[in-house]
């Protein structure tokens, strides 16, 4: 995919998402930086074409290169700038086992599925690309034991279902979730959610998500912890006692309000579990 020119108005700071996160909006998908007392880690690396307006953003942040890169899955939009950031960083990269075919093993993603979630963003994403850009320096799995490697409070938590390496982040000092795609904040199959980003929950973008049961139980699994604050790949972050009532909804009620009717990936399995 070539570089995405990218106009001024579509970089939004996202400023105190919880203690020592903050978050930078790229056209529709956010890269977040969390502070920690070593330096500060990126979670994700945005589109390709990025790598420079994430660049300034640190430095004004931080001054210095991350500690580590972390992503959340390696997505056209969630890795596309990593390559380019690591000409300058050099800093290491983590990411799911699961994940590793796709950033250093030349492996595609399943085709996506422009038939679901009735707008603009799902039906062009036949266009979207299926390969993520392949990491010269290497990626390396995260630990076993799900430490974060340079956030000695955080945890890493494995939740499938849009990928199958996808993977979530949890702060339980302060029940702080970044969710990378396993929920949205915003219906991400419409251009005008999109572009309005009224927050409200929803589930993962539908047109990349290949397994729906997964899915479900990895919502599940973040609404048990009962997060205060939510920083997502897509949308505004939110927190606060209804955003915790939206996602215990949305996890009782996922077949009904996040799985599509019809599509390429969907069966409509409505056991719980």
């Amino acid at each position: 995919m070539e570089p995405l020119e990218i106009p001024e108005e579509e970089i939004v700071p996202l400023d105190a998402v919880s203690t020592g996160v903050v978050g930078l909006r790229i056209l529709f998908v956010n890269v977040f930086a969390i502070a920690s007392a070593g330096g500060w880690v990126l979670v994700d690396a945005g589109l390709s074409g990025a790598a420079g307006r994430i660049r300034r953003w640190a430095q004004r942040h931080f001054g210095e290169p991350p500690a580590a890169i972390i992503l959340t899955h390696a997505h056209f939009d969630h890795a596309g700038a990593l390559d380019d950031l690591l000409e300058d960083w050099r800093s290491p990269v983590y990411a799911h086992p699961l994940e590793l075919p796709y950033l250093i093993g030349g492996r595609e993603y399943p085709p996506p599925d422009p038939t679901v979630g009735g707008g603009a963003m799902a039906r062009m994403a036949s266009l979207y690309p299926r390969r993520s850009p392949q990491v010269r320096g290497g990626v390396k799995p995260l630990p076993d034991d799900g430490s974060l490697p340079g956030l000695d409070d955080w945890t890493w938590i494995h939740t499938p279902g849009h990928t199958d390496g996808h993977v979530s982040f949890f702060r339980e000092m302060d029940r702080t979730l970044v969710v990378g795609d396993a929920f949205c904040t915003t219906k991400q199959e419409s251009f005008f959610a999109v572009a309005t980003q009224r927050p409200e929950l929803h589930g993962p973008p539908a047109y990349f998500t290949t397994d729906w049961d997964a899915a479900r139980q990895s919502v599940h699994k973040l609404a048990a912890l009962s997060p205060e604050f939510l920083a997502p790949g897509h949308g505004q972050p939110m927190s606060g006692p209804e955003t915790q009532k939206a996602l215990a909804e949305l996890s009782d009620r996922f077949d009904e309000l996040a799985r599509p009717e019809h599509g390429r990936y969907v069966r409509r399995d409505t056991s719980r579990g």
